[in-house]
C-alpha cells in the first residue's frame, strides 16, 4: 500500500503522509499531516456524478432507496406501519432497557474519562487550527441544533406532567407529594442534561478527531478506522453509515413531529385553527420549503443566522417567564434544582429492579433512544462547527453549556406550571389534556399572554428550520461520502425527505401520532447504540496514537 494522503474535507489536498529529514524545508509536511493515517482513499472517490449530484456509492442509493420505500409503504398502510414500528418499540423497550441507559451512563463515563485525562489538551485540527465561529456563534448552534424545539415541548409540560402523575411518576413517588414536586424537576433535568449531552459529545468528539486530526473524511465509518482500518471503505463502513442515516432521519423527524403538534396547538390556542394531523402536515409542509431557502444560503447565510436569531429570541422569552412569573422562587430554584438533580442522578440511572416500569419506559427509555438516534446528526453537526476548539473545551462546552441552559429553562417555566397548578391558576389545574397545549395554557394565564404565545410559535418555527437545515447538511454529509461542500440538490432532498419521514409518522399514528413518533426513534436507536459503544473504544484507540508533543 503507498501512502498516499487522506484529504481533509475542508481542504483541498494534504500533504504527503511520511516525512524525509533530507527534504528541504520547504517540501516537508507539515505537523499535522505527518499524523495522518496512511490510507490509499480518497475522500469522494467513490462517488458517482449523477443529474448534478455528486453521491456515495451505495450509501447514498440505498440510504435514499430505504427512506423513499418507508414514506411510500407508510403512507399506503399507515395502520399496518404502525404496527410494525410499535412492534419495535416493544421489543426494545422489553429485552434491551438497560442497553440504553449503559449507552447513555458509560458516555458520560467516557467523557469524563476523556477530559480529565492529558488527550483533554488535544486540539482539533492540530496545534495551530484555528476556529471557525465565534463563542456565541458556536454556543447557538450547539443549542439550536441540539434540543430547541424540545425545549419548548416539554419546558413546561415535563415537570407538570411527573408532578401530577399524568404518565406515571418517577420512581413511584407519590403524586402531588413534596418528593413528587422534587423528582419533576431532577428527573426532567436528568433526562435533557449531561446524560443526553454526553451522548452527542462522544460522537461530535470522534468525528472532529477522525477527521481533522486523521485526515478522514467526515463521517461515521471514520471513527472506526483504529478497528477496522481500510475496510471502512467497504461494507462494514457502508452498513455504518446507513445505520447512521436511518437513526438521523428518525430522530430528526421525531424532533419535527413534535413541534409541528405543538406549534398546531398553539394556532389553534391563539387563533381557532384545528389543531388536526392535516394542520401538522401544512405546518411541516411550510417549514420544509423555509428550511430549502436556508439550505441554499449556505451555513452563514442559514443556520448560523437563524440560530443567532433563535438564541437571542430564547433568552428574551425565558427572562419574560421569570420577570412575569414567581421571580424570587424560579430563581431559588436553580440551586436547589441543580442540587436535587446531583443527589437524584445515580438512581434515576439504575436500570435494575425499578418499580416505575411504566414510567422508566415510557420517559427514560425513549430520551435515551432519541438522544442515540439524533447523535449522527447533531454529533455530526457540532463536529462540522468546533474545528479548532482543544477536546476539554468542546467537552465542556457540548456538556456543561447545555446543561446549565436546561436547568434555567425548565426550573423557569416547570416553576411557573407548577405554582398554577398548585393555586388553582387558569386551566393548568383541570390537568393535562394535551401535553403539547400546557406552554400554551401556561402563557394564557400570564401578562401579554396573545404576544408571548406568538413568540413561542415563532421560536418553535425557527427551530424547526435550524434543525432542518442542519440535519440536511449532516444526512449529505454522510450520503456524499464526507464531502462537506456537496452540490445543493442533494441537501434539498434530504430536506424533502425529513419533511415526508415526519409527516408518515404523524399520519400512520394518526391519534397516537407522539406514540408513533417515538416508536420510530427506539426502533431506530437500538442498532445506532451499538455504533456508538464501539466508537468509543475506537476513539480511545485513536486519541492514544496521538503524538505527545501534541496533547
Amino acid at each position: 500500500m503507498t501512502n498516499r494522503e487522506a484529504t481533509l474535507p475542508s481542504e483541498s489536498k494534504s500533504e504527503a503522509l511520511t516525512s524525509d529529514s533530507s527534504m528541504p524545508a520547504s517540501t516537508q509536511p507539515s505537523p499535522q499531516a505527518r499524523h495522518h493515517y496512511a490510507t490509499d482513499y480518497q475522500t469522494g472517490q467513490d462517488n458517482i456524478r449523477i443529474m448534478g449530484m455528486d453521491i456515495h456509492n451505495p450509501v447514498f442509493v440505498m440510504s435514499a432507496a430505504l427512506s423513499v420505500t418507508f414514506v411510500v409503504c407508510a403512507l399506503a398502510f399507515p395502520e399496518q406501519a404502525d404496527r410494525w414500528l410499535n412492534g419495535a418499540k416493544r421489543l426494545a423497550m422489553t429485552n434491551f432497557d438497560w442497553f440504553f441507559v449503559l449507552v447513555a451512563n458509560f458516555s458520560v463515563l467516557f467523557c469524563v474519562a476523556v477530559a480529565i485525562s492529558p488527550m483533554g489538551r488535544i486540539r482539533l485540527g492540530g496545534e495551530h487550527a484555528k476556529t471557525e465561529f465565534g463563542v456565541l456563534s458556536w454556543y447557538s448552534m450547539l443549542f439550536a441544533a441540539g434540543v430547541g424545539i424540545g425545549l419548548l415541548f416539554y419546558g413546561a409540560a415535563e415537570p407538570l406532567a411527573y408532578f401530577t402523575n399524568w404518565f406515571c411518576s418517577p420512581l413511584g413517588v407519590e403524586p402531588l407529594s413534596p418528593e413528587a414536586h422534587r423528582l419533576a424537576f431532577s428527573a426532567t433535568i436528568f433526562h435533557w442534561s449531561i446524560n443526553a449531552w454526553s451522548i452527542y459529545a462522544v460522537m461530535g468528539l470522534a468525528l472532529a478527531f477522525f477527521a481533522y486530526n486523521k485526515g478522514l473524511p467526515l463521517t461515521v465509518r471514520s471513527a472506526f478506522y483504529p478497528i477496522l482500518g481500510d475496510r471502512i471503505w467497504g461494507w462494514p463502513g457502508h452498513i455504518i453509515d446507513l445505520l447512521a442515516v436511518i437513526a438521523t432521519l428518525f430522530g430528526l423527524a421525531t424532533s419535527l413531529g413534535l413541534g409541528a403538534k405543538q406549534a398546531a396547538s398553539g394556532l389553534s390556542y391563539l387563533f381557532g385553527v384545528e389543531a388536526s394531523i392535516s394542520t401538522q402536515v401544512l405546518l411541516i409542509g411550510g417549514i420544509t420549503c423555509m428550511a430549502i431557502v436556508s439550505v441554499v444560503r449556505g451555513l452563514d447565510g442559514g443556520v448560523k443566522l437563524l440560530s443567532n436569531i433563535n438564541i437571542g429570541l430564547a433568552i428574551l422569552f425565558m427572562m419574560f417567564i421569570v420577570v412575569a412569573g414567581p421571580t424570587v422562587e424560579i430563581l431559588a430554584s436553580y440551586g436547589t434544582n441543580t442540587l436535587n438533580y446531583a443527589l437524584d442522578i445515580v438512581r434515576l440511572s439504575n436500570p435494575f429492579g425499578r418499580t416505575d416500569t411504566d414510567w422508566f419506559h415510557g420517559w427514560t427509555i425513549f430520551y435515551w433512544g432519541w438522544w442515540i438516534a439524533w447523535s449522527p446528526f447533531v454529533g455530526m453537526f457540532i463536529a462540522r462547527v468546533s474545528r479548532g476548539r482543544t477536546i476539554r473545551e468542546f467537552l465542556a462546552a457540548v456538556i456543561l453549556v447545555p446543561t446549565a441552559v436546561s436547568i434555567i429553562w425548565f426550573s423557569s417555566f416547570g416553576t411557573v406550571a407548577l405554582q398554577q397548578f398548585q393555586n388553582g391558576i387558569g386551566e393548568l389545574p383541570n390537568g393535562i389534556s394535551d401535553v403539547s397545549l400546557v406552554l400554551f395554557q401556561m402563557l394564557d394565564s400570564m401578562p401579554l399572554a396573545e404576544l408571548s404565545s406568538l413568540v413561542a410559535i415563532v421560536l418553535l418555527i425557527v427551530f424547526f428550520v435550524t434543525s432542518m437545515d442542519s440535519g440536511s447538511l449532516v444526512l449529505d454529509c454522510i450520503t456524499a461520502g464526507g464531502k462537506i461542500e456537496a452540490p445543493m440538490p442533494q441537501r434539498v432532498f434530504w430536506a424533502i425527505m425529513v419533511g415526508l419521514t415526519a409527516t408518515v409518522l404523524l399520519i400512520g399514528g394518526g391519534s397516537q401520532a407522539l406514540a408513533s413518533l417515538q416508536a420510530g426513534t427506539i426502533a431506530a436507536g437500538l442498532p445506532f447504540g451499538v455504533v456508538l459503544l464501539v466508537s468509543c473504544f475506537s476513539l480511545w484507540k485513536g486519541l492514544l496514537s496521538e503524538p505527545r508533543n501534541s496533547q
